[in-house]
């Protein structure tokens, strides 16, 4: 007998991108041919790099180079089996020990990713007869996270540490623990957690203070520290997450705090329980990134150079970078408000015909009318590349409207 046609059950998905093709936010990947630099080649075209979160340019650093080479020499391309087995080799102690050291904190644990690392440590802190105070703008592990945890989640304004306080008072009789949570910089905007003000709250409410330090990493503080090195509070955050993936160069989360929490981490946090450890040169690297940043402040320092400079003469063209309605940067991440989906996409097409790359940021990973091009400084870009871009965003801006 002739078998009966099949209908397809993932037909919807058709259906739901194609409305995305519709509404101009459809994108397809593009492919990087050579190394992650502030000049390289996608999609057979050379272009300027504004979309990397390679801040420090360690992607190619010699040193991170020769340590992977090493450890793959020494040890191996893998690590076998998750870290509860067998998989804990020395290399990745002697990483989680070095950062432990970097971020003056009692002990650290190396996740497989920072999504693994927020949306781990949150939901296997918390359970449903607790609350989370959380920004409205925290990435999207942090809101991950707390959904998994099955905790009651109150949403404060972004950086408005009063409301986050008005929020933690209204639970302060609800039995629970209570966990106040920030991203140190926001991945969107640039701009930066009011940390001391948080941890104020946090302390009169006794709630858990942790912040995601993922785009401070090497960015703020002394040598790279982050955030609770930036605003001095080291003490008064219980729990730092941080990546590896973004100016260390290579890929990651790490989770510090005290030696029991990381203890119980290795208990009850599921991507630590349940994911195979990082190869060993990947802890290699990341131990030669931490070195780097140690020894070679100038990278740094080229990379707030850089950074003042973009910013002044992005507004100088007269580019929306932030301010009244949209949180202002106050980083190496600088967005280019556009408002509307289509056009950015739109714009961002226009600018990779002409040499740049500065990707399109739509709906959901930005509000609705909130749609940008969010570009990054690296310390690798030179000035004669920067003022290359910002003579090609200046025409395409022109051409398409966006600028007058």
């Amino acid at each position: 007998m002739p078998t009966a046609t099949r209908t397809n059950p993932l037909s919807y998905l058709t259906t739901q991108l194609d409305e995305l093709k519709a509404k101009g936010t459809y994108f397809r990947l593009r492919v990087l041919e050579d190394e992650q630099a502030a000049v390289c080649t996608f999609d057979g075209k050379k272009v300027i790099n504004l979309a990397s979160n390679n801040y420090l340019g360690l992607t190619t650093h010699p040193k991170l180079r020769e340590a992977a080479l090493e450890a793959t020499r020494k040890y191996g391309v893998g690590s076998g089996a998750v870290r509860t087995i067998a998989g804990t080799m020395k290399i990745h102690m002697e990483l989680e020990e070095k950062i432990a050291r970097f971020k003056n904190v009692e002990a650290c644990v190396v996740f497989q990713s920072g999504f693994t690392a927020n949306a781990g440590t949150v939901s296997a802190l918390l359970g449903k007869d607790d609350f989370i105070i959380s920004d409205e703008l925290n990435h999207a592990s942090i809101i991950d996270g707390c959904r998994l945890s099955r905790a009651k989640i109150l949403v404060f304004r972004h950086k408005d540490a009063a409301h986050a306080e008005e929020q933690l008072a209204s639970v302060k009789d609800q039995p629970g623990r209570k966990l106040l949570i920030t991203d140190g910089v926001f991945s969107m905007d640039g701009d930066i957690g009011p940390l001391p003000a948080l941890c104020d709250a946090a302390e009169k409410y006794g709630a858990i203070m942790m912040v995601d330090d993922a785009h401070s990493s090497g960015v703020l503080g002394r040598n790279g520290r982050g955030t609770i090195d930036h605003f001095k509070v080291h003490g008064r955050v219980d729990i730092q997450v941080g990546t590896l993936s973004k100016a260390i160069g290579a890929l990651g989360g790490y989770v510090c705090g005290s030696r029991d929490f990381i203890e119980f981490l290795y208990h009850r946090a599921r991507p630590f329980l349940f994911s195979t450890a990082h190869p060993p040169s990947v802890a290699a690297t990341c131990i030669a990134a931490f070195d780097v940043l140690e020894r070679e402040p100038q990278l740094m320092e080229k990379l707030w150079e850089n950074t003042h400079y973009f910013k002044k003469e992005l507004g100088l063209l007269g580019f929306n970078i932030g301010g009244v309605t949209t949180p202002a940067s106050e980083t190496p991440i600088t967005p280019i408000i556009i408002g509307d989906g289509k056009l950015t996409m739109e714009f961002s097409r226009e600018l990779f015909k002409e040499g740049v790359l500065g990707t399109g940021i739509a709906s959901p990973t930005v509000p609705e009318g909130k749609a940008r091009i969010r570009t990054i400084m690296t310390a690798t870009h030179t000035r004669e590349q920067l003022d290359q871009a910002l003579d090609v965003l200046k025409q395409v801006g022109k051409r398409m409207g966006i600028l007058g």
